[in-house]
């Protein structure tokens, strides 16, 4: 069964404290633009194929033209199943009351399979720069070289990639700076974001691929945890689009008797050591029709890195949804997405 992902809309106004980052020192004159380190999200996604990938991961560029990359690997052809990861919100974020409740439910959060560990793959390359384009050959057995549009964020503390066109890849979003692959924000700094995030999204579901664009993604209504500082929830109490009776609640989503379409999130923090974030979530009728209070099918599992800019402030995220379906490949719900104040 699947679910349409629903999309949070609030306004940020905290303000966060400075930080400074550990940073790399190397010559500027030839990295994109100006930057070292980079966090990228790629996706090959074709309606037709149920063997589509998703990859996320660093990048990281010497000033010598040699790049390289580590990765997490999705595939279709060898799907993961969703992979506990330890953390379960404290009482203060959640509750573990059914029924209609104000705070999302005290349930271990998952995560896409493997994301808790090392990466699946690594490789070099070569780099070059022609304008504004990025061009990477990477030294693997088969063709595979990028092109990408690199643009500068005003306060030039920031880089964004943009995909030109590759030869294996369909989609895909990246994110530099000189700030250390292992400098990252907390949960605490991540809700206390002072500017405006928007999404952009290109997914496949049940052989049809979907964009979606320019969508505000707010973290004010999300909840910190008092004891579990590593995670914030939050209950979204109804969805206009998600959560439907002709969507796998037909006993209790919206549009019968019942009408719930609530959503359960959970932002949780996979490493302190690196960018490696996480988003999950479900609908609440999902949960209801199989009578469970933490749903165990086809929930949402969103890996994220943290886009991190020069001074080592939080900028949102880079991340893919590798949901593999419990059921048939015609069931996964994939996707390459970014979350950011720079599009």
């Amino acid at each position: 069964m699947r679910t349409a992902a629903a999309i949070l809309s609030f306004i940020l106004a905290i303000t966060i404290l400075p930080v400074h980052p550990a940073t790399a020192t190397v010559s500027a004159a030839s990295l994109p633009g100006g930057k070292t380190t980079f966090v990228v999200s790629q996706g090959h996604l074709k309606a037709a194929s149920q063997q589509n990938w998703l990859r996320l991961g660093n990048y990281r560029f010497a000033a010598n033209g040699t790049v390289s990359a580590a990765m997490y690997l999705w595939w279709q052809r060898h799907p993961q199943a969703r992979q506990r990861t330890g953390t379960v919100p404290d009482s203060s974020c959640t509750t573990k009351a059914g029924g209609k409740q104000s705070r999302a439910r005290t349930c271990e959060v998952l995560t896409a399979g493997g994301f808790t560990g090392a990466p699946d793959e690594s490789r070099t390359g070569t780099y070059t720069m022609s304008g504004d384009v990025l061009t990477i050959r990477w030294k693997i057995a088969q063709t595979w070289t990028e092109q990408w549009y690199v643009r500068t964020s005003p306060d030039g503390k920031l880089a964004r990639l943009d995909l030109k066109q590759s030869t294996l890849a369909t989609n895909g979003y990246g994110y530099g700076s000189n700030a250390a692959f292992s400098t990252r924000r907390a949960m605490s700094s991540v809700k206390a974001f002072p500017g405006s995030l928007r999404q952009d999204l290109r997914s496949w579901a049940g052989g049809k691929l979907v964009t979606s664009d320019d969508q505000p993604f707010g973290l004010s209504s999300f909840r910190a945890c008092s004891a579990t500082t590593s995670c914030l929830t939050y209950l979204q109490p109804s969805s206009n689009s998600a959560c439907k009776k002709e969507g796998g609640c037909p006993k209790y989503g919206g549009g019968t008797s019942a009408n719930i379409t609530s959503i359960q999130y959970y932002l949780t923090m996979i490493s302190k050591t690196d960018r490696r974030d996480t988003l999950w979530h479900w609908c609440t009728c999902l949960a209801m029709e199989r009578d469970e209070f933490c749903y165990t099918g086809n929930s949402h599992v969103k890996p994220l890195m943290q886009i991190i800019d020069d001074t080592g402030a939080f900028r949102g995220w880079v991340g893919a949804e590798a949901s593999f379906s419990t059921g048939s490949r015609a069931t996964d719900m994939l996707a390459v997405l970014r979350i950011s104040d720079f599009r």
